[in-house]
């Protein structure tokens, strides 16, 4: 049995070798990741430079787009460049980096869709106190804590896989380094060290679900209290987008994690880890920008070149 240390690199095989499927599979992700990085820029962009813009709500968009680019990063730039070169190849150092960025961009991501939740709340069912509950501190702290809560469930996936020993197979049945598929192929008997983490992971994820849940309940109950039609309309479209982002995120993460790994290439794994890791980064800023009038506002005058000015 050889230890990991002494393997220097992983073979990706997420796709078909067929060369006409590398053509299609490195333009398909080129457009996407260009489309979630531009998306992604401008809302940073928008939401720094438009002071009517500075409020917990859409600083916490700041920081979900700034999560969604390095999520999206981690996985896509190295799958298009290894389908150009038709190279497959990734060293043990790049696998290591994108299991822990991958990690800690999806935790830190979770952590703060629960705390946007939060928000939601405060602003609906306690709009007297929302500046209060909500204040400039609180939300940076809520930020940090998001953060660091990645940073940690991170090193505890990271350590945890590359604990384990890997012996003959080093090819794996995705596009990046996926944890189930680096377990799949691991030849240690004895995978409670990674076992472990993710379950913690998965009883923290579902807190996070539950929570969320509670909080919707709670914020629907008050909007159907609510006389005005307009203000009724106006606070279910504020929550649709980020509901809307959270059932996208959550349900492809969950059926990653949580359904059986084989050693035997599946288009289906594909295809899930696609859905749950270049999907949400691409169609968030689309979502939160398309019923929202203050960003369109605000893009059309980035556009003019009269936010700038400003």
């Amino acid at each position: 049995m050889t230890n990991l240390t002494v393997v220097t690199e992983f073979i990706l095989v997420g796709f078909s070798t067929n060369q006409n499927m590398y053509i299609l599979h490195s333009v398909l992700f080129l457009l996407i990741y260009l489309c979630a990085l531009m998306g992604n820029v401008l809302i940073i962009m928008i939401t720094t430079l438009d002071h009517h813009l500075h409020t917990p709500m859409y600083f916490f968009l700041k920081n979900l787009s700034f999560l969604d680019l390095c999520l999206i990063s981690v996985t896509a730039p190295k799958s298009i460049a290894n389908s150009l070169i038709n190279n497959n190849s990734i060293s043990f150092l790049g696998c290591v980096s994108q299991v822990f960025l991958l990690v800690f961009s999806a935790s830190a991501e979770l952590l703060l869709l629960t705390v946007m939740s939060f928000d939601r709340y405060a602003a609906i069912c306690h709009p007297l106190h929302y500046d209060t509950i909500m204040s400039r501190s609180t939300c940076v702290q809520a930020a940090a804590v998001s953060w660091l809560y990645g940073s940690l469930i991170a090193v505890m996936h990271t350590a945890g896989t590359f604990s384990l020993s890997y012996c003959r197979c080093n090819t794996v049945y995705q596009f990046f380094c996926d944890i189930p598929q680096l377990l799949a192929i691991s030849c240690s008997e004895n995978l409670i060290r990674e076992i472990v983490p993710i379950f913690i992971n998965v009883v923290l994820d579902f807190c996070c679900f539950i929570f969320i849940i509670i909080t919707y309940v709670y914020i629907f109950s008050t909007i159907k209290k609510i006389p005005s039609t307009e203000c009724h309309s106006k606070a279910y479209y504020t929550c649709f987008p980020h509901l809307v982002v959270v059932v996208l995120f959550l349900s492809g993460g969950f059926i990653a994690y949580l359904k059986p790994t084989s050693r035997s290439p599946s288009i289906s794994d594909v295809v899930i880890s696609v859905f749950y890791t270049m999907m949400p980064p691409t169609l968030n800023p689309i979502i939160y920008s398309l019923r929202n009038k203050a960003m369109k506002m605000a893009l059309r005058m980035l556009i003019r070149g009269n936010l700038t000015k400003k």
